[in-house]
Order: structure tokens, then C-alpha cells, then sequence
């Protein structure tokens, strides 16, 4: 297993409106804030940097899980994400120039994994009694933050072990059922 390239944690203050504080190995970043609709459903969030450029996360029209798009101060579209089933556990992330994959860990720890089918396992999102996020691959900082907004929507979820993903860099990465 290789080592992480960089690791981000975070603290999440909060129970109804949770504020995710993030910090990096040069200190803090930013805060993540969830917001609720009227109803109590989290429709997004938005990133306040400490320095540099505000991030939304916005619910997307439509009836299925996870399904949220990841927008510019400058409102330039980043990314989307879609979970395809009702009862399925994987979710699909799409930005301009790749396709990843956000799955549960496959032990019991709770957490996900973020996976990219060429390249195999870019980052982990680990929920547990330290949390953070272990990047293994280059990617951007956007990418990072939408996967940690994702995961820590479906905390819960992430309890029970997920598939087996096999890393085969030169193929579609597979998932198998366990």
C-alpha cells in the first residue's frame, strides 16, 4: 500500500447545521457549512477558504440520493455527483476530465474511497475517531472537498463493508461484490 501524498483533517462542530473545519499540513484552510431546506434535508453547502476562492455545493432537481454539483465562486461548473440506485452505496463523481468512484472501506471502519478507473484508489475519507482525508494521487483540492461533503453526508451508510475494488491501472478498475 502506498503512502498518502498529502492528508487534510477535518472536526465537524454541530448537529442540525454541521460546520466541517478543515486544516491541512500547513494549517487551516477553510470551513465547510451544510445547509437544510425548510423540510430538514441537507440541500448543499459552501466552502469559505481561508484565502483563495468560495466553493458551493448545490442539491441537483431529481429524486435520487447524493446528487449534488459542485460550482465556482465564479459560477464555473466543477463537478456532479449521482448515486444510481435507491439502495445502492456507490456514487458516481464526474468533473470535466474524469470519472471517479466513491465507495465504502472494505473493513468496518467507516469511511469511503475514492477511485478513478485508470489511475485505481486517488483518495480515502476516513470517519472514525481521527478524521481525515488520505490523498494518494494528484487531484485537485475541489475534488477533495466534494468527496469529504459526500462521504460525511453518508456517514452511516459507510459502517457496513463495501466491494472489493481491484486496482488494475491499465483497465477499468472492477468492482466485485463481497
Amino acid at each position: 500500500m502506498s503512502e498518502p501524498t498529502a492528508s487534510y483533517s477535518f472536526r465537524a462542530k454541530g448537529s442540525w447545521s454541521p460546520v466541517l473545519h478543515i486544516s491541512g499540513p500547513e494549517g487551516d484552510l477553510g470551513t465547510l457549512t451544510l445547509r437544510r431546506n425548510r423540510w430538514g434535508m441537507i440541500n448543499g453547502a459552501a466552502y469559505a477558504p481561508i484565502k483563495g476562492e468560495k466553493i458551493d455545493i448545490r442539491r441537483d432537481p431529481g429524486i435520487l440520493r447524493s446528487q449534488f454539483s459542485l460550482w465556482s465562486e465564479g459560477r464555473e461548473w466543477l463537478g456532479a455527483s449521482l448515486r444510481w440506485s435507491f439502495i445502492g452505496r456507490i456514487i458516481d463523481l464526474s468533473t470535466g476530465t474524469r470519472a471517479m468512484r466513491l465507495v465504502p472501506l472494505e473493513n468496518f471502519s467507516p469511511g469511503w474511497t475514492l477511485h478513478a478507473p485508470k489511475t485505481g484508489r486517488m483518495a480515502k475519507v476516513h470517519l472514525g475517531a481521527s478524521p481525515r482525508v488520505d490523498v494518494y494521487r494528484r487531484m485537485d483540492f475541489e475534488v477533495v472537498l466534494f468527496s469529504l461533503f459526500l462521504a460525511f453526508l453518508s456517514r452511516l451508510e459507510s459502517w457496513w463493508p463495501g466491494p472489493a475494488i481491484e486496482d488494475i491501472h491499465d483497465t477499468k478498475a472492477s468492482v466485485k461484490a463481497t
